[in-house]
């Protein structure tokens, strides 16, 4: 089940109507507080966020859904018309997952959906291995995270970016590789994603995060 809050009625009309024609199941949500009621009759997949909302804004509702021990991980993709870096770091930096800009193409979503819901289900299946590396403990199969013996809740991005450095110790990932890797397509060359995510990534983690090093001119790792 696909959530989708958004209070422009036509595209809330259109996105739902393409995604239950394209195999998914959807439901369209005009106001938060309907949001909220049938969450907690029922978790999404994943949700469909915009930020300009009635009654609390987007990045409130994506705050609330990462401090929910039920939606902690589910992924968010972000639908808003606030097109500048700092409205989509803004976005990243709070959970999100991804984030469209509109007008969009129903086919560049429909594809982003995919590819997100995809890589849930490839991390959910083949990982079962644990890794640690200095006081930080990742277990993919079980989405644990701790750091200093404290649990450590991530969004889905953060946490595969986590695994991927954290599997591959000593490797430096350049952004581009990151981006391939953990989002599977590029980003146009304004967009800060992989730095966001990494900065955000470190702050959660705490003192721990500074395992996660800076090579500079080309990417990031972990050990060596």
């Amino acid at each position: 089940m696909i959530y989708l809050l958004e209070d422009d009625a036509s595209i809330r009309n259109f996105v739902e109507y393409a995604l239950n024609n394209s195999g998914f199941e959807a439901k369209g949500f005009e106001r938060p507080s309907d949001f909220w009621r049938a969450l907690d009759s029922k978790a999404p997949k994943l949700v469909l966020l915009d930020i300009m909302l009635p009654e609390e804004d987007g990045l409130e509702v994506l705050r609330k859904l990462r401090a929910r021990k039920d939606t902690k991980n589910v992924p968010v993709i972000m639908l808003t018309a606030k097109t500048t870096e700092y409205d989509r770091v803004l976005g990243l930096d709070s959970g999100a997952d991804d984030y469209i800009s509109k007008p969009f193409g129903i086919m560049e979503l429909l594809s982003r959906i995919k590819a997100l819901l995809r890589r849930c289900n490839e991390r959910a299946e083949k990982d079962t291995r644990e890794y640690t590396a200095g006081d930080i403990y990742i277990c993919p199969h079980k989405h644990i995270v701790r750091a200093g013996g404290r649990d450590v809740a991530l969004t889905f991005k953060e946490f595969e970016l986590l695994c991927l450095l954290m599997s591959n110790q000593g490797t430096v990932f350049s952004r581009d590789r990151i981006l391939q890797s953990i989002w599977g397509y590029e980003f146009d060359g304004e967009n800060r994603t992989v730095d966001v995510h990494i900065r955000t990534l470190r702050s959660k983690l705490g003192e721990s995060g500074d395992i996660i090093e800076t090579v500079r001119g080309v990417g990031y790792k972990i050990g060596e």
